[in-house]
């Protein structure tokens, strides 16, 4: 609107002034023009000389109106002029970058995007013949690729990525040593790589090249709900209950409640509520399910589309989840007999996914083992080497004081936390934390409380406290907590459990450090009851509580309640949750298009848990079909015991990673990891047109950024950017309509105040 009011004053748009430079065309030297006008402007004054007006002011302003209609007159006379640079028909090229991926099929503004393009450079319309009229024309679709085609009738708009900055880099390069009068690009400017288009622009701006684009579609739907994002673990133990943030973003569905479901293997297997915030606030939602069955498992976290919903095709994000069926090892080692030590055994033991190696010391030198490997593991007590140590992935201390370890022993248990990345949870009783003389050992700095000096001998003097156990804010949250089928039914359910006592009164934790079960006294204090840490590559558990066993016990638990058993279940399982193997494998992507790169990073460690620089890594990619290639990975340099390779992937579906280190001909370890490839739909996630990214391109490069509706001047932009072969044009700028409003503006003016004054 603004640029056709413009034109109609001014004759041009307000991009032709802007490319232009004023000069005046008259015949006459500019000498003679200059004597004119003083003597046009002397004879005015004389005019009104004679009058005799009210005041000096009346003929100020008379003289003032006079002179002003006479200089419009002056300066038409002087043949105004607006000297162009103008491209010389036929003689310079254009290159048009036509967006051809997914995005453009989606119909947020009244049409699809796709049908927009095929109207404003198809091969009859207006645009088009006024650019082919002038330039040589190079069409370019652009995706996830970028290549020449005839026209839009080339397009397919199925492409799954858009790499705005590959394409302008491909189409100069393309058009290297031609007349280049410019680049059109036509994009809704979503791209969905993670590069940036600074390299682009610096080398286009280099050689004074500039961009227009044209974008497509509207900046925000008007009605639309997108999975923004899910956050879910790599790898978890089968049958362990996830706890799953998903965060919803929606416009136009302020206030109503929505479903959201989880599938795996398009089974839905949980389904919750979510009241979504009004005024296009984002909502988050935690959903809870099992992770039931073995193997890779596609979890797919999807809303239903809603009514008058514009794009569907947002409404649903992609989970690859390990799902392992193996048993995870944990150490339990305590110093003395007592109930604590079988009930969690029991509540564990038709967990198939969790082996608890108890060491429990019966007499000096005399141990209890129960389910150990083999007759030689642990027979002659504590662990005495890292070897022997580091093969468990989790460790429970209970009731042993710290005399019990040697300096080395207490060195390694930091060790197994810290460099191992193992999962430690001390447990409470006499012999344990300060009253078991822990306070300024190893033991103590990686634990996440802080202990302060006590006994040390656990043998007299202990206090028990009744405590009664509740959820912090952080533990209503946290699955390892979670006895209720939601937050609201387990913390109804912490509420109603028996108080346990304990004899380490510990109130205060370190920085970093998260408490999420408090226990709160006769006196209404609290003590820590359940609190973590994480600690290098590993997590440390405390819980000063002796006798949990009271929630399975106590005369007020029916006999068929579970919590107590699902609660140790679920610590223990988050116990060694992400505790590494010798080698770790992890990909760059876990979903990528064929014919995508994928990089492949491994951490190799020995059994000591030294990375291994010297070692020989090499990965198996089994395809869905079965076929089967090597891939070397070599040292990174980069970080000590990282290992990389790369590979290409073409067959759609799930392939296999397997990675196996080696070192003088010794198997290290092996892990194995899984990439889906399937056709990506980033492209309908955050699909809005971005404008200030193609106002970035059109600005950066001397370019200019367009919409439908003002596109029309582009072909007349393009001709007077001074690029490519050009000639000298002169446009008159005498004949504007501006002037004439002006000019007749003035004489009426002087004529209404002649006659208001009582002049004329």
């Amino acid at each position: 609107m603004f640029e056709s009011i413009f034109a109609f004053f001014f004759k041009y748009r307000p991009s032709i002034f802007s490319q232009g430079d004023l000069a005046f065309g008259a015949a006459w030297p500019l000498s003679a023009g200059i004597f004119i006008a003083a003597a046009v402007a002397g004879a005015a004054l004389l005019t009104y000389r004679g009058v005799k007006p009210q005041t000096k002011r009346d003929q100020a302003v008379l003289i003032a109106l006079r002179l002003a209609a006479l200089a419009v007159i002056a300066f038409c006379l002087f043949r105004p002029v607006l000297v162009l640079r103008g491209a010389v028909p036929q003689q310079n090229f254009v290159a048009v970058l036509l967006d051809d991926s997914r995005s453009m099929q989606i119909g947020d503004g009244g049409q699809p995007r796709a049908e927009l393009v095929r109207q404003l450079f198809g091969k009859d319309s207006k645009i088009l013949q006024a650019l082919s009229g002038k330039f040589v024309l190079r069409f370019f679709r652009f995706s996830s690729s970028v290549e020449r085609v005839q026209g839009a009738s080339n397009l397919t708009f199925g492409g799954t990525q858009t790499r705005v900055g590959d394409a302008l880099e491909r189409a100069k390069e393309e058009l290297a040593g031609l007349p280049l009068a410019g680049l059109v690009m036509v994009t809704d400017g979503a791209d969905t790589t993670d590069g940036s288009v600074a390299p682009a622009l610096l080398a286009l701006k280099a050689e004074a090249i500039p961009v227009f684009t044209v974008g497509l579609g509207r900046e925000t739907a008007s009605k639309d709900i997108q999975v923004n994002r899910v956050q879910t673990p790599r790898s978890v133990l089968k049958g362990t209950s996830l706890v799953v943030d998903v965060a919803v973003a929606q416009a136009g569905y302020g206030g109503d409640e929505i479903p959201i479901q989880v599938e795996d293997e398009g089974r839905i297997i949980a389904r919750e509520m979510v009241k979504l915030p009004s005024g296009g606030e984002p909502g988050t939602v935690r959903v809870h399910f099992t992770a039931s069955d073995a193997g890779p498992r596609l979890f797919r976290f999807r809303v239903p589309p809603q009514e008058g919903e514009q794009i569907a095709q947002n409404n649903a994000r992609e989970a690859l989840i390990q799902v392992q069926d193996r048993r995870e090892k944990i150490l339990y080692f305590d110093g003395e007999p007592h109930s604590e030590v079988a009930f969690i055994r029991r509540a564990v033991a038709d967990d198939k996914n969790l082996q608890v190696v108890l060491l429990q010391r019966t007499a000096e030198n005399k141990y209890l083992r129960l389910d150990v490997d083999t007759p030689e593991e642990l027979v002659t007590g504590f662990p005495k080497t890292r070897e022997e140590l580091f093969a468990y992935r989790g460790m429970i201390l209970g009731s042993v004081e710290a005399a019990a370890f040697t300096p080395d022993q207490q060195r390694m248990i930091g060790d197994f936390v810290n460099k191992r990345g193992g999962g430690l949870l001390a447990l409470g009783g006499r012999r344990a934390f300060a009253e078991g003389g822990y306070v300024g050992t190893p033991v103590a700095e990686v634990l996440p409380v802080i202990l302060e000096s006590g006994k040390g001998d656990g043998e007299e003097g202990e206090q028990f406290t009744e405590l009664t156990v509740e959820p912090t804010r952080e533990g209503a949250m946290h699955p390892a907590v979670q006895i209720g089928a939601d937050e609201s039914q387990s913390s109804a359910r912490w509420k109603d459990l028996p108080a346990l006592s304990s004899v380490n009164p510990i109130r205060r934790v370190k920085p970093g450090a998260t408490v999420l079960l408090n226990g709160i006294d006769k006196n209404r204090q609290n003590q820590v009851v359940l609190a973590f840490q994480r600690y290098g590559r590993g997590k440390s558990l405390v819980m000063p509580i002796q006798d949990s066993w009271a929630w399975q016990m106590d005369v007020s638990i029916p006999l068929e309640d579970m919590t107590h058993e699902n609660l140790w279940r679920r610590l223990l399982r988050w116990l060694v949750d992400g505790v590494p193997g010798q080698v770790e494998v992890r990909t760059s992507h876990d979903r990528v298009d064929p014919g995508d790169t994928v990089t492949l990073l491994a951490d190799v460690a020995d059994a000591t848990w030294v990375e291994v620089n010297n070692g020989h890594v090499m990965a198996q990619v089994t395809s869905p079909t079965g076929k089967i290639s090597d891939v070397s990975m070599d040292w990174t340099t980069e970080r000590d015991g990282e290992y990389r390779g790369t590979f290409a992937l073409q067959e759609e579906g799930l392939h296999t990673i397997k990675v196996e280190a080696s070192r003088d001909g010794k198997t290290l370890g092996t892990d194995t990891s899984f990439v889906r490839v399937a056709p990506g739909d980033a492209e309908y996630f955050d699909s809005g047109m971005r404008a200030p990214l193609l106002r970035r391109i059109a600005t950066e490069t001397g370019g200019r950024f367009y919409t439908p509706d003002n596109v029309a001047g582009l072909a007349e932009d393009i001709n007077y950017t001074g690029r490519g072969v050009t000639v000298v044009e002169e446009r008159d700028l005498w004949d504007m309509p501006a002037l004439l409003f002006v000019l007749v503006g003035l004489v009426f003016a002087e004529w209404s105040f002649r006659r208001a004054r009582g002049l004329a």
